[in-house]
């Protein structure tokens, strides 16, 4: 018997125990727990994203990619598109960013979700610890929002 189809891959990084990065598998953790009961949601939670999940990728209808930013004010919570890189000659083997990912599944697998998006909760500290900032505890209720709307307009997509 085939598993049934992905319809909405949740691919969250970070690491939990550097302060604010650990942002992505807090919000990963609380996907799982919502979408426990929902068919076709996958919630895969890495310290990074590796080659590799571009197979799960490529086989997903949709991918909602979850991680913390460096570039946003601490705490900000933001959704946007993601668009597949271009073809490139050197690929990281240790890390892929959301983009390079989508092209390893459009290269290797000739296949893309029909939508691709990232969620992102700006940090305020990565100091060692597995503590959230207080701007990254305060952005939880809108992240969990964000990510709930998001998972949902997803699985709803045609």
């Amino acid at each position: 018997m085939t598993p049934p189809k992905t319809r909405c891959l949740i691919l969250a990084c970070g690491n939990t125990l550097r302060g604010d990065d650990g942002v992505g598998p807090w919000l990963a953790q609380w996907a799982e727990e919502r979408f426990r009961y929902e068919g076709g949601v996958r919630v895969t939670s890495r310290q990074q994203w590796t080659l590799e999940l571009a197979e799960e990728i490529a086989a997903a209808d949709a991918v909602l990619f979850i991680d913390c930013s460096v570039a946003a004010q601490p705490g900000a919570v933001a959704v946007a598109d993601v668009r597949a890189s271009e073809k490139s000659e050197e690929i990281d083997t240790h890390q892929q960013g959301a983009s390079e990912l989508l092209g390893l599944a459009r290269d290797l697998y000739s296949s893309l979700p029909r939508a691709a998006v990232i969620l992102t909760v700006g940090v305020g500290s990565l100091e060692l610890g597995e503590e959230f900032s207080g701007a990254v505890k305060s952005a939880l209720p809108e992240a969990c929002r964000l990510l709930d709307e998001t998972v949902v307009r997803l699985l709803t997509m045609r």
